[in-house]
């Protein structure tokens, strides 16, 4: 398997250390802890990850 490469965490989070990451992978997303960044990390497909990103962005997770 690939690692995940140019992992990145939101600019709204601005300084914060209590939020995760988000890894490319070549067939979607990996995404770990900031505050445990060797614990780990989960994947995802693309699709899924873009029903995801839906999600959040539409409010149903409020």
């Amino acid at each position: 398997m690939t690692e995940p490469s140019a992992w990145r965490k939101s600019t709204y989070t601005q300084q914060e250390t209590a939020c995760v990451e988000i890894g490319r992978l070549g067939n979607g997303a990996a995404v770990r802890d900031t505050k445990d960044r060797t614990g780990g990390y989960f994947t995802t497909g693309r699709a899924q990850w873009r029903a995801f990103i839906q999600a959040v962005k539409t409010d149903r997770f409020a």
